[in-house]
């Protein structure tokens, strides 16, 4: 195990050097200049020149790379353009309340759509099946901002339940944090769902029309533990790989969700940076989720063997 764990994050370091290249270059490309966001109208030629002097923009593209890459390497990504605040430091702060969130909504979406698929399938082509299977493609249909503004309209303006603008940190309030989250986390729970009881239902379809079931099933093992021992197991590993993928789109920033809510995450960061042409801070949010995503793959396939006896981690 702790073999092949090296060995996958060896097999990263190529990729995350490919994905720092094409993400320094990609960034280069959006059009306006820092230093002249920084000056305003107010700044002269003399002045943009020595800001973008201080700022290291004046040297060459490759150059900036280099310099960048080096102290990206050792955990260094620089400091913001507008703040100075160290580009880390920034979104380790940012990245907790998108994690929480996101971990939360998976979790609770993953247990509906584990019962819901398990349940459809085992009533296939019942009426219980084709609720499930509308509900679910109902929710793959609509946006999650209008879902999101939606919630907002009825809970928070209408019904006056839950607050509707802002963020309380759970350091000044717990229970007003999490007033502020219900909405957001509410959301992606119904979002995600849909796909997730897909998936669960497409497998566990598969796995049901398996000999091992049949067998089961002719010894006279209940019902319930032929769908919760012997189906779930096996049908869950397909929708564990869909978990992965949505755990690393979400948790590389659900700017859209952080935007409607104004949640001060990891997506608002980014969205924010790319407005303000705060390089530093994108290039190290863009390498950040790129991370993520490598992180969550890997712990994706070390559950595997949990859920799947001949899957071994080599």
């Amino acid at each position: 195990m702790i073999a092949y764990i090296a060995k996958r994050l060896l097999l990263t370091l190529p990729t995350l050097i490919l994905v720092a290249l094409v993400v320094f270059f990609l960034i280069r490309l959006i059009p306006g200049d820092p230093a002249l966001v920084m000056l305003g109208d107010a700044g002269d030629a003399a002045s943009l020149a020595a800001l973008r002097q201080d700022l290291g923009l004046d040297r060459s593209l490759p150059v900036q790379f280099l310099v960048w890459l080096g102290y990206a390497l050792r955990g260094d990504l620089g400091h913001s353009i507008l703040t100075g605040e160290p580009v880390a430091a920034v979104i380790w702060d940012r990245f907790q309340l998108t994690a929480l969130v996101v971990l939360v909504a998976v979790s609770l979406a993953t247990l509906i759509a584990m019962a819901a698929g398990l349940l459809a399938a085992w009533k296939r082509d019942s009426a219980l099946d084709l609720a499930v299977v509308g509900t679910a493609a109902l929710v793959l249909a609509v946006p999650s901002f209008w879902l999101g503004l939606i919630l907002l309209l009825v809970f928070g303006l209408k019904l006056g339940w839950l607050p509707v603008v802002g963020y309380v940190p759970f350091s000044e309030s717990a229970t007003e944090a999490v007033l502020f989250l219900v909405l957001p986390i509410l959301t992606l729970v119904i979002i995600e769902s849909g796909v997730l009881t897909r998936m669960m239902r497409s497998s566990a379809i598969d796995v049901l029309n398996l000999e091992y079931v049949t067998h089961a099933r002719a010894k006279g093992v209940p019902e319930r533990a032929v769908l919760w021992r012997h189906v779930l197991p096996n049908a869950f590993a397909p929708t564990l790989t869909l978990i992965g993928l949505i755990l690393g789109h979400l948790l590389g920033g659900i700017a859209v969700i952080e935007t409607v809510f104004t949640l001060p995450g990891l997506g608002r960061l980014m969205v924010d940076a790319i407005l303000a042409r705060d390089y530093p801070v994108l290039q190290g949010c863009l390498l950040f989720t790129a991370v993520i995503y490598m992180a969550v793959n890997l712990a994706v396939d070390l559950c595997y063997p949990f859920f799947d006896p001949r899957v071994t981690a080599q």
